[in-house]
């Protein structure tokens, strides 16, 4: 784990005495982070590297994760669809399952702390198992731009139980809840595996070990199997790119432990991609070990373009990782994407839907080298100021004084 000087280098002696004149106010308390998985997904990276962080700077902050059957993780997947503009079938039977997961976690889970830091809708109801003794804040990573008008009136019941919501974009605000919302990025972490500087004889071994060959370039989408993150589209998009510039296609994901969704997902890619997976145009990697972030790390380096096609997207932190490592993005204009890439400097952004449009533009970067270069400089220059986990963590100290200093 890395302590806060760890990122001297990277971020300068002015943040790093920032982050520790904030910390002051808050010696001597004790903080709660609760989501619903360890790994897989943006969320548990974050936890992974603000925890420790917070913990190092003298402030006490544990991390729990909701246990729940496959029914309800099931259950909750429709719940993220939804709230990201899905139809759901809401029955009473899924109230029931809902109320129940939360309650089981909460009879093993005690909560003496002195502010609790609820993750997404899965850990939601929490709130109502505990006799409230100190700020609760909905921590909300999910696009709610146009959330399903049902669920969203059930949701509201608990959300109106919370002292703050911390939300992910502007655009994401509701003007009709009558609760304090505020906005702080995510962000990654720059000494991560999957984010720290690495060997060119590193990057060839993990290619290699997954067989990623790079006798041409290389177009890589990473996310999960994920319809909302459009693979099928990806690969349409590809098929137009190659006619044109001899290529190959990534498409690198995990299987998160809160999405029994994925595995159906990477079924009907791996249909749909047969033909060009068993030529090697196509390689899709998701061997569990695939999770490995230093292989991720290498494959983002090694790119020539990132490409991220997401129909929603709450915020979408791969493109921040391709952007630290000085790779062009191609993604779509939509959640959280459009304050990462500013179009045509460190990127371009595009209809989520527009297909020959994602394959122009790739081909534009794939074919003009100083284009590229100039894109990957202003990204990672862009990241350093916005999006690194030093800047969260300022900005959950800022909050956390509020609520608690």
């Amino acid at each position: 784990m890395h302590g806060l000087e760890d990122y001297r280098e990277i971020v300068g002696n002015q943040i790093i005495g920032e982050i520790a004149r904030r910390a002051r106010d808050l010696y001597g308390k004790h903080f709660l982070h609760i989501n619903s998985t360890y790994q897989g997904g943006g969320v548990a990276e974050i936890l992974n590297s603000l925890v420790p962080l917070m913990n190092d700077i003298g402030i006490d902050t544990g991390w729990r994760i909701l246990h729940g059957f496959p029914d309800f993780f099931e259950m909750t997947k429709k719940f993220h669809n939804s709230l990201q503009g899905e139809p759901i079938h809401f029955t009473e039977r899924k109230k029931r399952l809902y109320f129940q997961a939360n309650g089981d976690f909460a009879t093993y889970t005690h909560i003496d702390h002195d502010c609790i830091i609820i993750h997404d809708p899965q850990p939601l109801p929490l709130i109502k198992f505990y006799k409230k003794r100190q700020p609760w804040i909905w921590r909300c990573h999910v696009d709610l731009s146009h959330p399903n008008d049902q669920l969203w009136d059930f949701l509201t019941t608990f959300i109106l139980k919370y002292d703050v919501v911390v939300l992910s974009n502007e655009n994401y605000k509701k003007g009709d809840l009558p609760v304090e919302q505020r906005i702080i990025y995510p962000a990654i972490d720059p000494l991560s595996s999957k984010n720290i500087e690495i060997s060119e004889k590193d990057i060839s071994k993990y290619l290699k070990k997954f067989g990623v060959h790079t006798d041409k370039p290389l177009i890589t989408q990473i996310s999960r199997f994920d319809k909302w993150k459009d693979p099928g589209g990806v690969i349409r998009v590809f098929k137009l790119v190659k006619k044109k510039v001899d290529c190959r296609l990534v498409l690198c994901g995990n299987i998160a432990t809160d999405d029994p969704e994925g595995v159906r997902m990477f079924e009907r890619v791996e249909k749909e991609a047969k033909s060009l997976t068993e030529t090697g145009d196509i390689v899709l990697v998701t061997d569990p070990a695939a999770s490995n972030f230093i292989f991720v790390n290498a494959l983002q380096r090694i790119s020539s373009v990132i490409i991220q096609k997401s129909i929603r997207e709450g915020f979408g932190l791969v493109v921040a990782e391709a952007l630290w490592k000085g790779t062009p993005v191609v993604a779509s204009n939509v959640g959280g994407i459009p304050l990462q890439i500013l179009d045509g400097e460190n990127g371009f952004l595009v209809d989520p839907h527009d297909t020959q449009g994602f394959a122009d533009r790739i081909i534009r970067i794939l074919q003009d080298p100083d284009l590229s270069k100039e894109m990957g400089r202003k990204g990672k220059e862009h990241v350093r100021k916005n999006f690194l986990i030093t800047r969260l963590l300022m900005d959950y100290l800022d909050l956390l004084v509020e609520m608690v200093g």
